[in-house]
């Protein structure tokens, strides 16, 4: 599966391998930061119980943080209502 992505001043060919690059769902988010950078921890809750387990990290660069910060806010208000259900495209 291939898609183009634009970033700040040109394209990119995004290649996801469905087969090796699954979908991990989390509900909840723990966030670490320090002067050098910032780690997400996507974590599951555990059933019932108040464990949770995490699924996924990322690390990533405190200027890379604030722009992904304002991807995401940007994305998000664009979609809030137009997003078509396992299209991935925001539609109008």
């Amino acid at each position: 599966m291939a898609e183009e992505k634009k970033g700040s001043d040109e394209q990119m060919a995004l290649n996801i391998n469905l087969d090796t690059t699954p979908v991990l769902y989390t509900d909840n988010v723990l966030i670490t930061v320090n002067p050098d950078g910032v780690v997400l921890d996507f974590c599951q809750r555990l059933g019932t119980t108040n464990q949770i387990r995490v699924v996924s990290r990322i690390g990533m660069s405190r200027e890379h943080a604030k722009k992904f910060l304002q991807s995401f806010e940007t994305i998000i208000a664009q979609s809030e209502g137009k997003l078509q259900t396992g299209s991935g495209k925001i539609t109008n």
